[in-house]
C-alpha cells in the first residue's frame, strides 16, 4: 500500500505525532512502523514515569514551552481515557546550605516558566510533605505527578486503529530513497510508497536520518540509568517524588526517589556510558555502536570535561554501597536491605561534534522529511505537545 504519511518509531513522541496529524488530516493514510513487537519498548517505557511540570528548563526553550503544555494534555488525556495517573506532587531539596542559591534559581526559573502552585519551604513544612527527608531548604511542586507512559501509548495506538490507520510491527526501516517521484520505504518485511516520512526512532534517529542521506548536526550516545526499587516494607518512606538540586554542570537530575503509579517505589537513576544503544544490563555490548561513539570526538570532548562525575556515576553503577549513600543524602534512614536491583533504562543523548550536549528539542527538515534528532527528557510529558509541534513543521511544509 501507499501512504501519505509514514512515523517511524512507536515510542510516545512517534504515536503522538501521528494521533495529532490523523486528527488535523481526517482522511490522510497513515502508518506508523516499529522494529519492536510492540509500543513504547524502549525509552518510553523505561523511564521513572514523571509527569514533569517543567520547572528546570530554559525559560523560552522547546522543553520549557512544551513540557508545560505537554503535562496539562497529558493529565487531561489520562482522565479522558482512564489511563493510570497521580498528581502526587514533588520535592526539590536542598541538603546542606551550599545547595539553597542553586535551589532559589530554580524557583526563580519555574516562576518565569509559570509553574503553577511552586513554593520554597523551609524544613518543617518539608516534614510534612516528606516525614522521611532531610534538608534545609525545598521547592514544592504540586503539579508534578506520575503516569503509565506505557498505558498511554497503547491507548493512542488504539485510537489510531480505530480511526483507520496502520500501526506495522516488527518492520524494521533498511532504507528511505526516491523511487518514481516518491519516497520508498523498505524494511526488514516489505517496502511501499510514502507521501512524508517522519522519523521518531529515539536512540537510532541519528541512523535513521543518514540513513535518508542526510548529515545530522548530533550524534547519538546512548547513557544506561540503573534503578533500585524499596522492598514492600520500605515503601512507606516515599510519599511521592523526591529529587536532589540539580548539578548545573551535569545533564541529569541525579539520583530520586520516585512512586510509580503502579506500585512501588524507584530509587536513582544513575548515569552511565553504555556499550550499546539498547543496554539494559551492565554486561551489555555492541562492537558496532561501541565502535561508533569512540569514532566521534564529541564523546572524547565530553568525556575529558566530566571524566571526574563519569567516575562517580561508574562507581554507583558497580557499588550499591556508593549508591546507597547518594540516596541518604535525601531519606538518612534507608538502609541497603531496603534496596532491590530494578530493570534499568538507556537515554539517547545528543551530543554535538564539539561535545556539547544539545539541551533542547531538535529537528532536521528535508524534501518530504522530518527528522526529530533529538527528545530528551521531558519528551515523554512533552510527547502530544512535541506531536503538535511536528504536525505544523510538517503541513507548514
Amino acid at each position: 500500500m501507499n501512504y501519505d504519511y509514514t512515523i517511524a518509531g512507536a515510542g510516545i513522541v512517534g504515536l503522538s505525532t501521528a494521533w495529532k496529524l490523523a486528527l488535523a488530516k481526517p482522511k490522510a493514510r497513515i502508518q506508523v512502523l516499529e522494529k519492536e513487537p510492540g509500543v513504547a519498548v524502549h525509552q518510553t517505557g523505561r523511564n521513572s514515569g514523571v509527569i514533569h511540570s517543567g520547572i528546570y528548563y530554559k525559560p523560552g526553550s522547546y522543553r520549557a514551552k512544551n513540557c508545560v503544555d505537554g503535562r496539562h494534555q497529558l493529565v487531561e488525556f489520562c482522565k479522558r481515557f482512564e489511563v493510570a495517573h497521580d498528581i502526587c506532587g514533588k520535592v526539590i531539596v536542598a541538603t546542606d546550605e551550599n545547595e539553597v542559591h542553586r535551589l532559589e534559581g530554580i524557583y526563580q526559573r519555574g516562576l518565569e516558566n509559570k509553574i503553577e502552585g511552586i513554593e520554597m519551604i523551609g524544613p518543617e513544612r518539608l516534614k510534612e510533605i516528606e516525614p522521611h527527608v532531610k534538608g534545609v531548604a525545598a521547592i514544592h511542586v504540586p503539579c508534578a505527578g506520575i503516569v503509565d507512559f506505557a498505558g498511554v501509548c497503547r491507548v493512542i495506538a488504539d485510537q489510531l486503529t480505530e480511526m483507520g490507520h496502520s500501526i506495522q510491527f516488527n518492520k524494521e526501516i533498511k532504507a528511505v530513497n526516491v523511487r518514481n517521484g516518491a519516497l520508498n520505504i523498505e524494511t526488514t518485511m516489505d517496502s511501499h510508497q510514502t507521501g512524508f516520512f517522519i522519523n521518531c526512532t529515539g536512540l537510532h534517529s541519528d541512523r535513521v536520518a543518514r540513513m535518508c542521506g542526510l548529515k545530522p548536526p548530533v550524534q547519538i550516545v546512548p547513557f544506561r540509568g540503573e534503578y533500585y526499587e524499596l522492598t514492600p516494607q520500605s515503601e512507606n518512606l516515599v510519599n511521592g517524588l523526591i529529587y536532589p538540586v540539580p548539578n548545573p554542570e551535569f545533564p541529569f537530575l541525579g539520583v530520586h526517589f520516585t512512586r510509580m503509579v503502579l506500585g512501588g517505589v524507584e530509587c536513582g537513576p544513575n548515569a552511565v556510558f553504555a556499550f550499546k544503544r539498547e543496554g539494559y544490563s551492565k554486561t551489555s555490548f555492541d562492537l558496532g555502536d561501541t565502535i561508533e561513539t569512540f569514532d566521534f570526538p564529541g564523546f572524547w570532548k565530553l568525556a575529558g570535561r566530566h571524566w571526574r562525575m563519569g567516575v562517580d556515576e561508574i562507581y554507583r553503577s558497580f557499588s550499591k554501597k556508593g549508591f546507597l549513600k547518594s540516596l541518604q543524602k535525601l531519606i538518612p534512614s534507608v538502609g541497603i536491605d531496603d534496596l532491590r536491583e530494578s530493570p534499568a533504562g538507556v537515554r539517547a543523548m545528543a551530543l554535538k561534534p564539539d561535545g556539547e550536549i544539545m539541551d533542547d528539542f531538535c529537528f532536521q527538515v528535508a524534501d518530504r522529511q522530518l527528522h526529530v534528532l533529538n527528545a530528551p527528557s521531558p519528551a515523554a510529558t512533552a510527547g502530544l505537545a512535541i506531536g503538535d509541534e511536528v504536525v505544523r513543521r510538517v503541513l507548514g511544509r
